[in-house]
């Protein structure tokens, strides 16, 4: 009886130590999703370019990726392919967070770009890194999605993501295109990837440019 008392003890004191350690890798997960969540503030002063449709200010990225967010969930019908809706949100509101460490890199600048990869590859493990392992790591594996523009969601999301300026541009008048000198054939050139995630979508841009030109927006 004594023995089998003594092994109860050594057993019940074992699993207080698993539930302990247990305890303390939630308490870590959770501070570490915390510090992420408290890091992507900053997302809300890194300014676009672009100028929201009123042209009062720049646009900063987490209104852009708010309503890239919303466009996704109203348009995903117009996608060429069936898609997973919930991914393609996700990618969108993920899409930018690496701009955070690496800026925004304007669309027509084709120097920025030559490091565009590398500099926000470096942001991406540092900031989804501070997530607990494997959230960290399944999001920088959808950032990965998104930026090789390969699979159905990302080609949607793609399709988003320069379809949102497109309309800003020619609702405001041009203001971006007119400040960098932008041309009709730089916009065709940069957006016909529309075209790879929504025909349709690609359609209706096509229109805004033409449209553009016809109003002095964007020169020839």
């Amino acid at each position: 009886m004594e023995k089998d008392k003594t092994r109860k003890e050594i057993v019940t004191q074992k699993i207080k130590i698993i539930q302990r350690h247990h305890r303390m890798k939630e308490d870590l997960d959770f501070n570490s999703q915390l510090r992420f969540l408290i890091e992507l503030d900053k997302l809300k002063t890194i300014e676009r370019k672009t100028k929201l449709i009123n042209g009062s200010r720049h646009e900063n990225d987490a209104e852009h990726s708010w309503h890239l967010a919303m466009m996704a969930l109203i348009l995903y019908q117009h996608s060429n392919q069936e898609i997973d809706l919930f991914k393609v949100i996700k990618m969108l509101l993920i899409h930018d967070i690496v701009e955070i460490d690496a800026g925004d890199t304007f669309a027509y600048d084709t120097a920025g770009h030559h490091d565009k990869f590398e500099r926000e590859l470096r942001a991406a493990t540092r900031i989804f890194g501070l997530l607990p392992e494997d959230q960290g790591k399944d999001l920088i594996d959808l950032w990965l999605e998104y930026d090789r523009k390969e699979s159905k969601e990302a080609k949607f999301a793609v399709s988003l993501d320069s379809l949102q300026p497109l309309i800003h541009n020619y609702l405001n008048q041009g203001k971006t295109w007119k400040k960098h000198g932008i041309t009709s054939e730089k916009v065709l050139d940069r957006n016909r990837k529309i075209a790879k995630g929504s025909e349709r979508l690609w359609e209706y841009a096509q229109e805004m440019i033409e449209k553009s030109i016809e109003e002095g927006y964007l020169s020839k």
